[in-house]
């Protein structure tokens, strides 16, 4: 088998450097349970084509996505698709049509869009006040942030921080979130590649590329659990707010520059 099939194009010591951000990539994806496609599409993009960053989180993405979706069993993944179908039903069409337009769309403008309210939201928790989403409002909260997420992630493939802020104002706990987060995201991932196999973004040359970045994602996930197994509820949510804010902070910078 012809190894650099695999490396994308790359030379060895680029290749070890996206590896190397995939696995940072799913450790924090295993402790939180997202934040994989926003750190890896910023880590990479740094050394490689936004095109080429982008196919390289699909397959990641997919895999541990059904991963920490099953961890606690089929039933449980159909209950919380159940409870989650608005957000993931919008999700998903808004983020087929957003993907069609990945080459031509603006997608500064819808960083700045979702930056600024994430990382206010997230600095609003830590300080103590917390906002909150009622009962009478979760349907429209879902459908509203299910487009949001849709439209971001279908462009840049990162489409996490509504969802987490979404889960983190209904106080939902950590279990249910952390299968919530992976459902949505395995999903999402799923249709994401689907769509990209039609748009070129995935091809001959980013496909084996995105197939490689999947073992150094396990390995960084399972490290994550662990942490996370160790965490009681509110220490998890302070370590979710953080990197939602870090999330949103570098929606902001791409916004920007």
């Amino acid at each position: 088998m012809d190894l650099s099939l695999f490396m994308g194009g790359l030379p060895p010591l680029l290749f070890a450097i996206a590896c190397g951000v995939a696995l940072v990539a799913a450790f924090v994806k295993g402790a939180t349970g997202f934040a994989m496609p926003m750190i890896m599409v910023s880590g990479m993009a740094a050394f490689l084509s936004p095109e080429m960053a982008l196919a390289g989180l699909i397959l990641p993405t997919v895999i541990t996505n059904g991963f920490q979706a099953f961890r606690d069993g089929v039933g449980a993944a159909l209950s919380t698709i159940k409870r989650y179908r608005y957000y993931l039903g919008v999700g998903a069409v808004f983020l087929i049509a957003s993907a069609q337009l990945v080459r031509s769309i603006d997608e500064r403008f819808l960083f700045g869009m979702i930056g600024f309210p994430i990382v206010a939201f997230g600095l609003l928790q830590l300080a103590g006040i917390r906002p909150r989403i009622s009962d009478e409002s979760r349907i429209p909260a879902e459908i509203g942030l299910g487009a949001l997420s849709g439209i971001v992630g279908g462009v840049s493939g990162v489409w996490g921080p509504p969802l987490v802020l979404y889960l983190t104002a209904t106080a939902t706990p950590k279990g249910d979130q952390m299968r919530a987060l992976g459902v949505a995201f395995g999903l999402g991932a799923i249709l994401l590649f689907i769509t990209h196999l039609q748009t070129g973004v995935l091809n001959a040359r980013t496909l084996p590329f995105s197939a490689a970045m999947v073992l150094p994602a396990l390995l960084g996930m399972r490290f994550g659990q662990k942490i996370q197994d160790r965490l009681d509820q509110e220490s998890f949510r302070k370590v979710t707010l953080l990197v939602l804010i870090v999330a949103g902070l570098n929606l902001i910078r791409r916004a920007i520059f």
